[in-house]
């Protein structure tokens, strides 16, 4: 299969899976708030700063640095390398995601207090903590899968995820409902745990019937040593981004709720629109990206692998295809969310805030789709270093529409910080790019 109809197979089954998944999740998300309330969803929203941040310092910097290194070996003719890559990931994730879980089972109580601002975080930290040994499996076969362009493990391991998760919640709490039982936002925490659990075991379960034997033999310790080293230096600067970009992101989570109490709101009503923000309107206008995801999960390898080849041209004519088609794609979603955002609000929600958030977000869908796409070139072009300061400085435009523009304006401050970090974020990329 040609490098050109790979990319476009892969992208197609990714995002359809990812489609799937989100509709999923979509109303996975209006069941949870008819369940709990908009100020338990708020509060379930309050932990995936501390959660994408675990991630974040345990396998993702791993992944993508697994995804690059066994294209680049592929390309090269090497798959059993690609192999012995893929066996270190796992070993050094595992290890290290373990120490994490044990860190934030010691620290929860702290982490709530501290940096969550809210008590009742504790215990879902607790159960939070389960998810990392087992997402670092997942996140290393499928960084592994992709960089060979595989897309099977990773989109049925995504429908794995979702599929057991939701499950695990609707059936728990339709046997609580049923003996007249208390029904505790705590459920929902430990559906992420069992979505990742089913999810490495699948991925395990496929990669173990799948390889050849090479990859069941044990490395050796210099081999170990060689390919972790090799894995280190790319994964280091991915790794050291994604927790610092993690934290300002978890800072600026976090300090919504406490800017949006400074410009008036009581505790539980601030709780209450953090909650519609990112537990509805975001995850509304984030569901066409699981387009821009799937281009951009595909588009690392393949352009580390382009450039492996040294083929400028084609590196160029592809950057500018997939650019010009996000732009559009974004256009088209900001105008139809102009139209409907109202009404998704009210319809599906229940919840007319709901709506106007949507309304007011609709003008970072060209940028935000785009933006995911071009990240996705300069990652795998190797310019990791300037990835991570544009990155940091948009994200310090957003913190400082958190905290200059929220006492004044409430939270559509926020937005409009938001609107402004992710022009920002555009014009550098595609300077960057054409440069």
């Amino acid at each position: 299969m040609s490098g050109k109809r790979a990319l476009i197979r892969g992208t197609a089954i990714l995002t359809i899976t990812s489609f799937v998944t989100r509709f999923m999740g979509f109303f996975y998300r209006i069941f949870l708030g008819h369940t709990f309330g908009e100020e338990n969803v708020g509060l379930y929203q309050l932990v995936f700063p501390v959660y994408a941040l675990g991630i974040s310092f345990s396998s993702a910097g791993t992944e993508l640095a697994l995804s690059r290194c066994v294209a680049q070996e592929n390309a090269a003719g090497h798959p059993e390398k690609a192999k012995e890559l893929l066996k270190t990931g796992l070993i050094f994730t595992f290890v290290l995601s373990c120490i994490l879980t044990i860190f934030l089972q010691h620290n929860a109580h702290m982490t709530a207090i501290s940096f969550l601002h809210d008590s009742r975080c504790e215990e879902l930290l607790i159960l939070l903590s389960y998810t990392f040994p087992f997402a670092s499996i997942h996140s290393c076969i499928c960084g592994y899968s992709l960089g060979l362009k595989q897309t099977k493990i990773p989109a049925v391991s995504q429908l794995f995820e979702q599929t057991f998760r939701i499950l695990f919640v609707f059936l728990f709490c339709y046997y609580r409902t049923s003996h007249q039982l208390e029904l505790s936002i705590s459920f929902a925490v430990v559906g992420l745990a069992m979505g990742e659990i089913f999810a490495s075991c699948y991925c395990l379960y496929s990669i173990h019937h799948t390889a050849s034997k090479q990859v069941q033999n044990l490395l050796s310790a210099s081999t170990f040593c060689i390919h972790l080293s090799r894995l280190f230096r790319h994964a280091f600067p991915l790794t050291a981004s994604r927790v610092l970009l993690n934290i300002l992101q978890s800072i600026e989570a976090v300090s919504i709720p406490v800017f949006l109490q400074y410009s008036g709101m009581s505790s539980s009503l601030s709780l209450q629109v953090y909650g519609v923000l990112t537990g509805m309107a975001l995850p509304c206008i984030l569901f066409p990206s699981a387009i821009t995801n799937a281009v951009s999960s595909m588009l690392l390898p393949t352009v580390a692998e382009i450039q492996e080849m040294k083929e400028k041209r084609r590196l160029q004519a592809i950057i500018s295809k997939i650019a010009c088609s996000c732009i559009f794609l974004g256009c088209f979603c900001c105008i139809f969310l102009l139209i409907s955002g109202k009404w998704i609000g009210i319809f599906l929600f229940k919840s007319p805030l709901a709506g106007s958030f949507i309304l007011t977000l609709s003008w970072i869908c060209p940028f935000l789709y785009t933006n995911t796409v071009l990240l996705s070139m300069i990652n795998g072009l190797g310019k990791t270093t300037f990835s991570f300061i544009i990155n940091f400085l948009s994200l310090c435009i957003r913190i400082a529409g958190v905290c200059l523009f929220i006492p004044i304006w409430g939270i559509n401050g926020y937005l409009t910080g938001l609107l402004i970090s992710q022009i920002f974020l555009f014009l550098c990329c595609i300077l960057r790019l054409i440069i």
